[in-house]
């Protein structure tokens, strides 16, 4: 199966990856015209990881790196569910795996909660899983504000409070990086080592939405999930609600065991290819064939939805978290050290000389270019 080098103009989900990718282009071209106002003063930005999810900006000798991001649609599983002390890893998940996908170790976080009307004990259930998150992260909340916008803000019909939850994280680079990750040191012959995700994380949930609102109407959240792993989940909200695995603690035990890494994709909106190839430079491109298998929720979604593998990679991480570049030599290392840390991980595949991303999964061959 092969698909083709960009998605459709409109898909499943009812965008095209295409458009987003160049809104975001286009945003960060304005925002590079703003550099020149800190050159060669505290607060300086780099430019070196054009593409990526986090940048640097440097206060003398120190370099930090700072990343935003929100938890997006999977707030109304939430509220559909009225339970809301697990969205605090999806938040955490979404920033601190961006920075540290660059190379720089999570230490704060600012969060802005943007609500109808105030619900003390919702704030507080989010406030405490979010408290949770961080403490296995290992990094400090500093900083955050509760804004009431009244019907700006809507949601699900009949929670306690409909919001948006968006996040701003900084982190140091580790002491063992001369510069960030930016997969600029990526050859062909490394390795390519995944992370398993066990859940969606916080992407994909539009077409997800989509998909089982189609198969079981307004109320899917309630319907009996079915998946191989049923015994995991009674409903298809319960399935769709399962927090996010965060990342940045493995990684940074990566670099403090002295492991060489030369790139690092998080997966995030955009799926496996459109987010690994951003690792690749220098018209290197990988040949993925032993990634994780999807995710049960994923592979029956696709199964009752007719959502095709094509889509399917591009829209969701299909099990997949994060996926690592390193030496051939170390890739045996690598792994053992993220299994040590509790981290589900394998060798996906390798680098090869030819751009373009081939995955040899159960449905195929699918390659994107």
């Amino acid at each position: 199966m092969t698909s083709s080098p960009t998605p459709p103009a409109t898909s499943n989900a009812g965008y095209s990856i295409a458009d987003g990718n160049a809104a975001s282009r286009n945003a960060y071209g304005w925002a590079k015209k703003t550099f020149p106002n800190r050159a060669g003063r505290p607060g300086e930005p780099a430019q070196d990881l054009d593409g990526g999810f986090s940048n640097e900006i440097r206060f003398g000798q120190e370099r930090l790196g700072i990343s935003s991001d929100g938890i997006g649609t999977k707030i109304e599983v939430a509220e559909r569910l009225n339970r809301y002390d697990t969205l605090g890893y999806d938040l955490i998940a979404m920033t601190a795996d961006d920075l540290i996908a660059a190379g720089f170790v999570p230490t704060n976080l600012s969060n802005i909660i943007d609500v109808n009307s105030l619900n003390y004990s919702v704030v507080d259930e989010l406030m405490r899983g979010l408290h949770d998150a961080a403490n296995f992260a290992g990094l400090a909340i500093t900083g955050g504000e509760i804004a009431e916008l009244g019907n700006r803000i809507g949601g699900w019909p009949g929670a306690r409070m409909n919001f948006n939850w968006c996040s701003t994280a900084i982190g140091v680079l580790h002491p063992s990086l001369e510069r960030p990750l930016s997969g600029v040191g990526v050859r062909a012959g490394m390795a390519v080592v995944a992370l398993r995700s066990p859940s969606f994380r916080s992407n994909g949930f539009s077409l997800a939405r989509r998909t089982l609102i189609n198969l079981f109407g307004e109320n899917w959240h309630e319907a009996t999930y079915d998946g191989p792993d049923a015994a995991n989940f009674s409903t298809w909200g319960d399935a769709m609600l399962a927090p996010s695995l965060i990342y940045s603690p493995g990684i940074s035990a990566l670099l403090d065991a002295g492991l060489p890494l030369h790139g690092i994709a998080h997966i995030t909106g955009g799926g496996v290819a459109d987010n690994f190839q951003r690792v690749l430079k220098g018209g290197v491109g990988a040949v993925l064939d032993n990634l994780f298998s999807p995710l049960p929720a994923m592979q029956r979604l696709c199964e009752l939805g007719g959502i095709s593998a094509e889509d399917a990679y591009l829209y969701w991480n299909m099990g997949n978290g994060m996926l690592l570049v390193t030496e051939e030599a170390s890739a045996a290392a690598v792994v053992a050290q993220l299994q040590a840390g509790g981290y589900d991980a394998q060798v996906a595949g390798r680098i090869t000389a030819d751009p373009g991303v081939t995955l040899r999964v159960g449905a195929g061959e699918l390659r994107y270019s």
